[in-house]
């Protein structure tokens, strides 16, 4: 995300005011992001780097440690990437990481001018504890049809699947729509099964989905997975719930422009500070953001791989002078949805160098 001290009181969410995403488009020739397939795998190539390089640290305790391997991994595919790019989300601002902050510029120079968010570790605790569901996130959109939420890290969500669009209300209380989700798919409320984070703050809501008798898949770190679970019809999550990472939310509505469903948001500050900082931007605290607030258009593009095994993708697995990665590859304007799978040769791979000094270890990645 931009930092809030780097953008103008009267910037808009998606960049409309002051901000260096628009100086590119002036002159009108701009190459067009829908005449652009080939971007849906050189985006792959970028998250199976950095899936690669997260992997190779797995369960070895330092989170900082695996989130600097995927980070320096994924930007130099970035910089091969036939588009001209600006990170809307990405590590932090520019003073407080030297690459894949907000606003810097990223790509080969030439083809379509691009919003980007990425997340190179959505989950490095989890790698760097052998737990599920980590992976590597790249979402992409038309320059200027991403929303940046600014200084408010979270968000209150709710993401359900394409046959709830219409029957679900945000505001409703869960009881209510724990009911609603029984009554359109035919089951019984306990049939219902809702994901969100395990976090201190979810507690009252946890103990108000126990008491009408749903199921609970609680999530340890990272929402992202339990979003695409629950737009995902073989899933047996049925909706996600709860405050987790705004920027996902932004990630999940590029993946949710392609498989269907929706996501609901509103914006979380965690204190008066963080209210104020959004305000000056131009944020209201109150507005329920829906899927195409999130991201603008019909032009989204989804890129995901394994880094652990979960319930979405497989994680990286390491054999003899080779690793097998799983990705997900997705493409808003044709609704397309590719699994793809790759088996990377480590002595010849340039995807991440690195690897090829290291001596690689037997055997699939443990759940």
């Amino acid at each position: 995300m931009r930092s809030p001290d780097s953008a103008s009181a009267d910037a808009d969410p998606y960049g409309g005011g002051p901000d260096d995403r628009d100086d590119e488009t002036r002159g009108g020739t701009a190459d067009a992001l829908d005449d652009d397939r080939i971007l849906a795998l050189e985006l792959v190539r970028a998250t199976e780097a950095a899936a690669m390089a997260a992997a190779r640290l797995l369960g070895r305790g330092n989170a900082e440690e695996v989130d600097g391997a995927a980070v320096d991994a994924i930007r130099p595919v970035l910089g091969t990437i036939p588009m001209r790019g600006v990170i809307v989300i990405g590590e932090g601002a520019n003073d407080d990481t030297p690459m894949l902050y907000a606003g810097e510029h990223v790509g080969s120079g030439r083809g379509p001018l691009v919003d980007i968010a990425v997340d190179p570790v959505d989950g490095a605790g989890l790698t760097a504890k052998s737990l599920p569901n980590a992976m590597s996130l790249i979402a992409l959109a038309d320059r200027g049809a991403m929303y940046d939420p600014g200084p408010c890290l979270y968000m209150d969500k709710l993401v359900i699947g394409p046959d709830l669009v219409d029957e679900v209300d945000f505001a409703a209380p869960i009881e209510d729509t724990l009911a609603t989700i029984a009554r359109v798919r035919g089951e019984n409320v306990e049939d219902v099964t809702v994901a969100l984070l395990d976090r201190p703050r979810h507690a009252e809501l946890v103990s108000r989905i126990r008491a009408v008798g749903a199921r609970i898949q609680l999530l340890i770190d990272g929402d992202l997975a339990g979003s695409l679970m629950a737009v995902q019809p073989e899933s047996e999550v049925d909706l996600l719930v709860g405050i987790g990472g705004s920027p996902e939310g932004v990630i999940a509505a590029c993946a949710i422009r392609s498989l269907g469903g929706a996501i609901y948001g509103r914006l979380y500050a965690r204190n008066d500070a963080e209210k104020r900082q959004a305000r000056q931007l131009g944020h209201s605290l109150e507005r329920v953001l829906c899927t195409t607030d999130l991201v603008r258009g019909n032009n989204a593009y989804f890129v995901a791989t394994g880094i652990t095994d979960g319930e979405v993708l497989r994680g990286v697995r390491f054999s003899q002078d080779q690793a097998i990665t799983q990705s997900l590859s997705m493409r808003s304007s044709s609704g397309a949805v590719r699994t793809i799978e790759t088996r990377h040769r480590l002595s010849t791979s340039t995807l991440v160098p690195s690897i090829r000094s290291q001596s690689p270890a037997r055997g699939a990645l443990p759940r």
